[in-house]
């Protein structure tokens, strides 16, 4: 080539080469998303994804807070917004806030236990006086079900190791200052951003202890900017409105109210940041509040609403389908198939034996993990009341998979003042128990309890027992027990109260047993009892003065019914058998109960069977009937004798939900009831089968189960019945 041509094609090559440049597209702005927080209302994020993802517009950084932070976390981690509404829609949102497993998989002592005192009223004594949970919901099934929304069962997820940067904002409750999570577990980080103070327990975290993140910043735009030098934002704002003055009216509202006044405040500090080039999208949630969360795709709805208002300012971000195309592919790369379990470990424990926690874990070296039946153990050692929360790690490493199982004692316990309370009022009597009791747990390695109390009213008594298992799963257990007591006995003839006899019994016991894991137990033991009856009003017409019984007593008690009061579904059986040799006396109970649910209707049928075998049966031993639900329409044990057999059938309706945080129904119902009483003590002119019936509604309250209803019986016999707290 000569020099000229050369000269020639220099001088082409310098002029036409700004005109290339000219002609390539612009860099792409770095963009960073921000999804504030706003309970249920942040669900609206996802529909605003949708639009992202429709009109191809990649972001380079994420940050999230409260609801805005479970959103983000689970996009960073590679769901597609399709994929989020779809596991939304699998989760029963009120069994998620509320931590207790079914009653079917909850230990039988503590299931009794709650029959008795509120497990909401559990003080525990420590060094630093009385301490109570940290919150009505200790987030258990919240953190599982982000455990498997952002795949953890998989191997750790972590924040620093995701595709797409991310930041999750959360508040240390003992400063008050913002937390910025940038690395750690991501589903633990996602919890700790959505602990709203008073309903969520704060979540441990290096030495702090961190509450919702939008008390201090509720919609981070600065954090996208420092995170990855964003020079556009796009911001999604679902903070809730404050409510008007008169409607903030009980603790719940003040509490909601004031937590949405400090994000409101942070709010109006973010938006004041927001430049031309931003995109700011605000969508319109009317009536859906923070706690709506099974308007999830209503919330989703709204978002996409608005984000599609503002599409034409969001498609100057869009790039090419190429483009596009391995942006997503780099976020949402495939997930790894579940691991197989070469090892599990629990971690070091303070009090509980680590055998009565391996117990329920049913996964073994060298199986797949099947994430259903983990979560079910998991549950199942939450279930033994021990524990603040329950949570694993699966730990992923070449040639060895190790399941690690996370429980967190109480930091309250293990010793426990507990409480209970009981109110019968009605037309024909009225009664109130109030009960206390102090609880010792994991006395020594084996797991053994001290339980000793009181209860103060018609029917008092003052007790203490030693319950302890004899190997480490606590399958076999000895259980010594004392009890005094003094009850007040109404005798009714013809439905009159005629007298009051008052029953005074010491009693003693000492039995062993056997725990058939979450099913029941069966125990068999020696009681001595000495009753004394005295006659205080009226005429005396039943036998008075002091029995002895001494003699064996089994028990076989079985409980697969899904909640302890007001349940929906399963079975119960119960069969109580004395025999007194000196005496020549025994006695049999049983008791069966089965429910069954067809939503919104629930029926509930039970058969009770209660006989004198042989010998002379004492007046304190005698069974009963009358009351609600056993012949209503009849006062409380109106009937006393010692041949029984009554049977009910009860229909209810589902007609209305505690909110989220709180267990259980409102039902409005009916029963029909039968029953015949031989061998009377009490109203010994009623012969052959008796009818009866009710009309009620109840619930199951913060305080216990609430009943108003009305009972009629054969014969004229009628009552109207109020009852509220633990019987």
């Amino acid at each position: 080539m000569s020099l000229n041509k050369l000269l020639l094609l220099v001088l082409a090559a310098s002029v036409l080469a700004p005109c290339a440049a000219g002609a390539q597209a612009p860099a792409r702005p770095r963009i960073g998303l921000v999804l504030g927080g706003g309970g249920a209302r942040g669900t609206a994020h996802i529909g605003v994804l949708e639009v992202l993802d429709q009109l191809r517009v990649p972001v380079d950084c994420v940050a999230g807070t409260s609801m805005g932070a479970l959103v983000s976390g689970a996009y960073a981690s590679g769901l597609t917004p399709q994929q989020m509404l779809a596991r939304l829609g699998t989760v029963d949102w009120r069994d998620l806030f509320d931590d207790n497993p079914s009653q079917t998989e909850t230990n039988y002592r503590e299931r009794r236990l709650s029959e008795t005192y509120y497990p909401g009223l559990e003080f525990g004594v420590t060094d630093h006086g009385l301490r109570m949970a940290h919150g009505v919901v200790g987030g258990q099934k919240i953190k599982l079900f982000f455990n498997t929304l952002v795949g953890s069962e998989r191997g750790e997820r972590k924040i620093e190791n995701l595709a797409l940067p991310l930041s999750i904002l959360a508040t240390d409750i003992g400063t008050g200052n913002k937390v910025v999570l940038r690395d750690g577990q991501l589903s633990e980080a996602m919890r700790a951003s959505m602990s709203v103070p008073a309903l969520l327990s704060p979540v441990p975290y290096r030495g702090l202890k961190l509450v919702d993140g939008g008390l201090v910043d509720n919609l981070p735009i600065d954090e996208v900017k420092l995170r990855c030098n964003a020079e556009v934002v796009i911001a999604v704002d679902v903070g809730s409105p404050l409510s008007r003055p008169e409607d903030v009216d009980s603790i719940a509202a003040v509490t909601g109210q004031m937590i949405n006044v400090l994000a409101e405040q942070n709010s109006v500090i973010s938006r004041a940041t927001i430049g031309p080039r931003d995109v700011y999208i605000k969508p319109g949630l009317e009536g859906i509040t923070a706690a709506d969360f099974v308007k999830f795709r209503e919330g989703a709805a709204s978002g996409r609403a608005a984000a599609l208002a503002v599409a034409d300012k969001l498609r100057r971000y869009s790039v090419t389908e190429q483009q596009y195309a391995a942006w997503t592919h780099k976020l949402r790369s495939a997930l790894p198939p579940l691991p197989r379990v070469d090892e599990i470990r629990i971690a070091p424990l303070r009090h509980v034996n680590p055998e009565n926690v391996a117990k329920h874990i049913e996964i073994s070296p060298g199986q797949q993990l099947d994430t259903q039946v983990l979560e079910r153990d998991l549950l199942r050692i939450y279930g033994d009341g021990d524990f603040e929360s329950v949570d694993y790690l699966m730990q992923v490493a070449p040639g060895r998979n190790t399941l690690l199982i996370n429980p967190v004692e109480k930091s309250w316990g293990p010793d426990y003042l507990r409480f209970g309370v009981s109110v019968e009022a009605g037309d024909k009597q009225n009664d109130f128990q109030v009960r206390g009791a102090y609880h010792r747990k994991w006395v020594n390695g084996y797991g053994g309890e001290w339980l000793s109390g009181a209860q103060l009213g018609e029917r008092s008594n003052l007790f203490t027992e030693f319950y302890q298992p004899l190997d480490p799963r606590q399958r076999f257990f000895i259980e010594p027990a004392g009890a005094l007591s003094r009850e007040r006995l109404r005798v009714y003839q013809d439905d009159q109260r005629i007298a009051e006899y008052i029953l005074r019994q010491k009693r003693a016991f000492l039995s062993a047993g056997m725990n058939f894991g979450v099913f029941g137990q069966a125990r068999l033991g020696w009681l001595y009892r000495k009753l004394d009856t005295s006659i205080e009003t009226g005429a005396p017409t039943l036998p008075t003065g002091k029995v002895t019984l001494r003699g064996w007593n089994a028990v076989l008690d079985l409980d697969q019914t899904d909640r302890v009061f007001f349940p929906s579904r399963g079975w119960f059986a119960s069969a109580n058998y004395f025999k007194n040799p000196g005496m020549g006396y025994s006695r049999l109970g049983v008791d069966l109960r089965a429910i069954h649910t067809w939503d919104p209707y629930v029926v509930n049928a039970r058969y009770y069977y209660f006989r004198r075998l042989e010998g002379k049966l004492p007046l304190g031993d005698a069974g009963a009937l009358g009351g609600f639900f056993t012949l209503s329409g009849y006062a409380r044990n109106q009937i006393l004798a010692g041949d029984i057999r009554f049977l009910s059938v009860r229909g209810e309706k589902i007609i209305g939900r505690m909110p989220l945080g709180l267990s259980g129904d409102l039902r409005a119902g009916v029963s029909l009831e039968f029953g015949r009483a031989r061998e009377r003590f009490t109203e010994t002119h009623l012969e052959g089968w008796q009818q009866a019936a009710s009309l009620y509604l109840g619930g199951d309250t913060p305080l216990g189960p609430l009943y108003l209803g009305y009972g009629h019986a054969k014969g004229g016999h009628h009552s109207i019945y109020l009852f509220l707290g633990l019987p």
